[in-house]
């Protein structure tokens, strides 16, 4: 017999974590599509994302939510940081560099955050109390925290879509030497494109902190990392709103099937689901290879 309210309550739960899992894809998405970099290191950028609400919340006592515009701004910081030192010159290099480049600065993340805060896992409360939503009780945390992607999501295609960077940006991605011969100075857009590309990564970090206020560690991101690169592949590698609604796709998949999953005996969901999860990803390949929103 199907509980009827746990179903419906892991849809709202589905959806919450899914609005949370598309503004964090966005980010890989969007990198891809302008500088054609696969970034392996996207988990730790959204680990160290989740270090600067930690931080910020426990020793200053700043509200979650403002920790977000910090985020954002350490987010552009290391984006150009390693634009400049690394990425830069590997641009049109193969497939492969660019995909060592990008774990080796993931790894470098995690390694220097486990020097200064140690590998123990790390966590705070941020209680605003419930409200309910379809019949489910929900944590005004987690609500918040989806509200905050779909805005960081509207303030990326204000950018894009509604300023002059915006129009230089997807310039280049149609035709890059043709946007040169106008004037477009293609290395700083690569520059930029590569910052704001981080700087929604990271401040995804922080909204994932916020919504789940456990489990931070130097080494949290590599799930995310995995579950980004399902997201993206079901999107379509480069599609940036696709990433948005795959993301939150993923998520109702993901809380259903663990429900249904709970259901058999013997079996653990949780370990499950992630399976399910890339059974989902291979059957959309056999069907759409370039992804679900690829145009």
């Amino acid at each position: 017999m199907v509980d009827v309210g746990l179903v419906v309550a892991n849809l709202v739960y589905g959806l919450l974590i899914g609005i949370i899992y598309g503004i964090a894809t966005v980010g890989l998405n969007m990198i891809f599509g302008v500088l054609k970099i696969v970034n392996v290191g996207h988990g730790a950028f959204i680990m160290v994302g989740a270090y600067v609400t930690l931080l910020l919340f426990t020793l200053a006592g700043v509200t979650p939510p403002l920790t977000i515009v910090a985020s954002m701004a350490v987010g552009i910081g290391l984006g150009l940081l390693f634009y400049y030192l690394v990425i830069k010159y590997l641009v049109d290099a193969p497939e492969l560099a660019t995909l060592l480049a990008t774990f080796a600065i993931g790894v470098l993340l995690q390694e220097i955050v486990k020097a200064f805060m140690g590998a123990d896992s790390r966590g705070f409360t941020w209680n605003l109390g419930n409200i309910e939503i379809a019949g489910v009780s929900v944590a005004l945390s987690k609500v918040i925290a989806a509200v905050l992607s779909i805005a960081l999501l509207g303030f990326l295609y204000l950018v894009i879509y509604r300023t002059k960077l915006g129009l230089a940006i997807r310039a280049v991605v149609q035709d890059k030497e043709g946007a040169m011969v106008v004037g477009v100075d293609v290395d700083k857009i690569y520059a930029i494109s590569f910052a704001l590309g981080i700087m929604v990564t990271v401040a995804s970090g922080s909204i994932l902190a916020m919504y789940l206020q456990s489990g931070i560690h130097p080494y949290m991101g590599e799930i995310y990392t995995l579950k980004g690169f399902v997201i993206a592949v079901m999107a379509g590698l480069g599609s940036i709103p696709g990433a948005f609604i795959a993301g939150i796709l993923f998520g109702l998949f993901e809380n259903l099937s663990y429900v249904a999953l709970q259901s058999i005996e013997g079996v653990q969901p949780l370990v499950l689901t992630r399976s399910i999860a890339f059974l989902l990803l291979l059957i959309i390949l056999l069907v759409k290879p370039s992804g679900l929103f690829q145009r």
